[in-house]
């Protein structure tokens, strides 16, 4: 939420050729109460100002020797990716309002200078502007959450069934109505898990074995690039991989071999740098798989 305080926070760089003018502007808006004011005389340095300050509010003449106030915008534009120029133009030709409108400017002051005018324009843009940025800020943190659910919902589901689901309303209040479901006519799934795995929790606490598990996992995933896995779970001391569902048409089988001959590689490699010597079973099973979110609350995958 936009304070009173933050508009009088906002950025302001007064540009105008006539030092006169300068100043006026700047004993206006420092005696309402505007703090961070700054000017420059020369229209050529702006674009370099705001790419260093960031500035709320540009107060920009129109008419100046070198460049003048529309070229200044169009050079503004390259600045401001996201379309909005905080600028606000100052003429004494009533026919340069329109034309700078068009260019990008928000609005405009008039010459001669009137202090309700000014000072009224000036907080309406500074409001639009610090909004406009609140907004940009939350589209993004927002957009960044999408990112994170999406990945979460690839983590769970196959790609092919997490796409029906993003968007859809239920979802994102939590709920389902209706049974959602994707088969998939032959898929191979591949599933190892630790032999003798009571006797070595045993002799372990829970730190050292979350550790263990996690650091096996890491290095199931990575073993080999990870090529050909389409979705992974882990149940305790089991690892599950399916193989075969983005892509049908795969030598899902063959894949799903060379796999496990990657995981017992990484076993191999773990026990050489590890106390604990560890001894997997590993198996595969090739059939029909039903991927499915059951009950109304919860995400899981059938098989």
């Amino acid at each position: 939420m936009i304070s009173p305080t933050d508009i009088l926070h906002g950025k302001i760089l007064v540009v105008d050729d006539q030092e006169a003018n300068v100043l006026l502007l700047e004993q206006m808006l420092r005696g309402a109460g505007y703090t961070a004011i700054t000017s420059t005389l020369d229209s050529g340095k702006v674009c370099e100002l705001h790419l260093v300050n960031h500035y709320d509010l540009i107060l920009l003449d129109l008419q100046m020797p070198g460049m003048d106030g529309f070229q200044v915008m169009e050079n503004l534009k390259d600045l401001e990716q996201g379309g909005y120029l905080p600028v606000l133009v100052i003429t004494a030709q009533p026919g340069h309002k329109l034309r700078a409108l068009k260019a990008g400017a928000k609005d405009f002051i008039s010459k001669p200078f009137d202090l309700a005018e000014v000072l009224l324009r000036v907080h309406n843009m500074l409001e639009v502007r610090l909004l406009h940025q609140e907004m940009k800020g939350l589209y993004e943190r927002i957009a960044a959450e999408q990112k994170v659910s999406q990945r979460l919902l690839l983590n769970v589901l196959p790609s092919s069934l997490a796409e029906r689901l993003e968007g859809r309303p239920e979802v994102k209040g939590g709920t389902f109505t209706e049974l959602v479901t994707e088969s998939y006519a032959e898929v191979t799934l591949l599933f190892a898990d630790i032999l003798a795995f009571t006797r070595f929790v045993e002799g372990a606490n829970a730190e050292v074995l979350l550790g263990v598990l996690d650091e096996m996992a890491s290095r199931f995933d990575t073993q080999g690039g990870g090529s050909g896995l389409d979705k992974t779970r882990t149940i305790g001391n089991a690892y599950l991989a399916s193989v075969g569902l983005s892509d049908p048409l795969i030598e899902h089988t063959i894949k799903a071999s060379q796999r496990a001959l990657d995981i017992v590689e990484a076993v191999d490699r773990f026990n050489e740098h590890s106390k604990y010597k560890l001894k997997l079973r590993i198996g595969l099973d090739l059939g029909t798989e039903v991927s499915s979110v059951v009950h109304k609350r919860n995400i899981v995958c059938d098989f």
